[in-house]
Parts: structure tokens; sequence; C-alpha cells
């Protein structure tokens, strides 16, 4: 049986060593916060809300990637493919917090659902405010009566720049959380997996994936999709994935969006501009209008090939946030 192959040194240092890695990538604007697995971005202002983000380490450049001016502030971070711990949460809170509360934003799983909450709450009960924004844009994990328990992907980032940028501009959480909140009900996506991922612990793929088929909709942690069946031509595929955006978000002829392209993590530039080629030529039939396009390696999940589309939907609020500049390892504007 095929077996992942990493160029890694003890697979148990895997987080602690990409973590010093990205770091030291960062020229001193991104610190670690002594004791645990968290980074804080260098140049906090006081009286500013607190844009905290994390999950589960595997998915770089997600979420340590994104700390940095006009985005996050800080992230907490779990060993691959696992929530951080309430205790790691809270220290990271108390270490970068400026007097203005804490925005937590991240991913909608259980484990980080329990984990967060458990934080926001001893959080409170210390006088630290806390908000939360669940990312919930995978629309195939769920159907659209039931939008709370979908996952979140990629749209991640789409949030985290509206409530980086948002944080640039006011003091006040509730209105951080609210710009946050809506940028995340207008953030779709959908992915398609060719292979499997693994973990660096175990040295075995997680799951196994026939060589002529794909799996529509699968998870970035291999649950399940929609789906499987016999590959096609990429044009087929995509025409789906976007007919399947198209309607969730309800979009209409006129109305503008920011579209990510998004690897996750084996799949060839070729594929990702191949589909970005198609993506374009539909939304231009439909009278969609595309303000911005991101093509890249932006929330992986370790060595599966695959790609996931992101629609965001603009209006005149949520476009002038999404301008503004922002500079950390994985995203410059």
């Amino acid at each position: 049986m095929r077996k992942p192959k990493k160029l890694l040194n003890n697979p148990i240092d895997v987080c602690r060593e990409q973590l010093e890695g990205l770091i030291a990538a960062c020229g001193g604007s991104l610190q670690k916060i002594d004791g645990i697995s968290a980074v804080v971005r260098a140049g906090l202002r006081d009286e500013q809300v607190l844009v905290l983000t994390g999950g589960g380490s595997g998915h770089e450049p997600m979420f340590a990637g994104y700390v940095g001016d006009g985005l996050a502030d800080a992230a907490a971070l779990g060993d691959i493919f696992t929530s951080p711990a309430p205790n790691v949460i809270m220290d990271t809170v108390k270490s970068a917090n400026r007097g203005k509360g804490a925005l937590f934003i991240y991913g909608n799983y259980a484990g980080d659902n329990m984990n967060f909450d458990i934080a926001a709450e001893l959080l409170e009960e210390e006088g630290i405010p806390t908000r939360t924004v669940r990312v919930n844009d995978d629309m195939a994990s769920a159907p659209a009566h039931r939008m709370q328990d979908r996952r979140g992907v990629a749209g991640d980032m789409m949030v985290l720049k509206i409530a980086g940028a948002a944080g640039r501009h006011s003091r006040e959480l509730d209105e951080v959380y609210r710009l946050a909140a809506k940028a995340n009900n207008n953030t779709r996506t959908i992915g398609v997996a060719l292979s499997p991922c693994s973990l660096p612990q175990t040295g075995e793929f997680n799951f196994d994936i026939p060589e002529d088929e794909f799996e529509l909709g699968m998870g970035i942690h291999g649950e399940p999709g929609v789906r499987r069946q016999k590959m096609v031509p990429a044009d087929q595929l995509v025409t789906e994935l976007v007919d399947s955006l198209y309607g969730d978000l309800a979009l209409a002829t006129g109305d503008e969006i920011c579209l990510l392209v998004n690897n996750l993590g084996a799949s060839t530039y070729s594929e990702l501009l191949i589909a970005n080629r198609k993506v374009h030529q539909l939304l231009a039939e439909r009278g969609i209008r595309i303000h911005d396009t991101l093509i890249g390696s932006y929330c992986t999940s370790q060595e599966m090939s695959g790609y996931s589309i992101t629609f965001f939907k603009l209006d005149d609020e949520l476009k002038s946030l999404y301008d503004a500049p922002c500079h950390s390892f994985a995203w410059r504007k």
C-alpha cells in the first residue's frame, strides 16, 4: 500500500517546528506567546478590539499565516487537525488583550466550538468581553436550512479580512462583530478532493479514493462529502461547482464578488488556473462582476489533492473593508 512521504524531523515536533519557521519568516512582525502554541502580531494598539482566530494545525497557512496588520491580531493553535485547548485560547487573549474585548473567528467544528466557548465563558467571568463568529462557508456539509451546521473552510480568510479591517477603524466590539458576521453570511465555499491527506504522526493516509474517482464536497479533515464519482473534464466539474455556489448565495445579475480558487495542498497551478478560467467565463455570462481573484494555497489539508472555490458577495460596506490594506505571511494587500 502506498505511504505518504514527508521531509520531517521527529513527527511529534511538526507543529512546533513549522511555527518556528513561520515566525522566522516574518521578520519580527509575528511573535510567539511564551509557553503555549500561539502567536500575536507586533504593533497592537491600546484600546483596540482583539481579533483572535485559531484551530488545528495542518491547514497552513491557516491560521497563524493570517495574523498581521489588517487581519487577525492573534492565533491560538492546536495539534494537527485538533482544536486548541481552552487554556491556550485564554492565555492568548490575556497576553494580547488591549482593553476592548476579543472577537473569536474560527471554523464551525465541534471541538473548536466547545473549547472556544469554554474559554469565552471563563474570560467573561474575569471581565474580558468576547463575541464569536463561527465560520460556516462549506455549503456541501449541510443544506441551506441548516446553515448553523455547516463547516468552516477557506472562507475563514474572508471573514478575518473584514474583521481585521473593521478593527482598524472601530474600537467597539459589537461593531467589529457585526461586520464579521455579515461577511460570514456572504461567503460560500465548495471543494473537490482527488486524493487523501495524512497525519504526520501516523505515516498513513486518512482514507482512500480510487485513482479514477474524486469526492465532491469532502471536508478539510477528510469528512465525507456529497458523493464520489468517476473523473470528469475540469470544465464540467467547475460548472457544477459554480451553479451550486450561485444558487446557494442567491446571486443575481449585477452582483459583485471576490473569488478564491484554493489549493487543498497538492494540486498544480495549472489546475487552479484552468478552473479560474471557467469560473470567470460562467460568471461573465450571468452578469456577475469579479472584484478580486485569489489563486493559491490559502487553506490546505496536508497533501490532499484538489481545490475549493469560494465566492464572497460584496456590498459597498464590505467592499471598502476588503480593499483596505493588510500584511501577513499569507496575504498582503
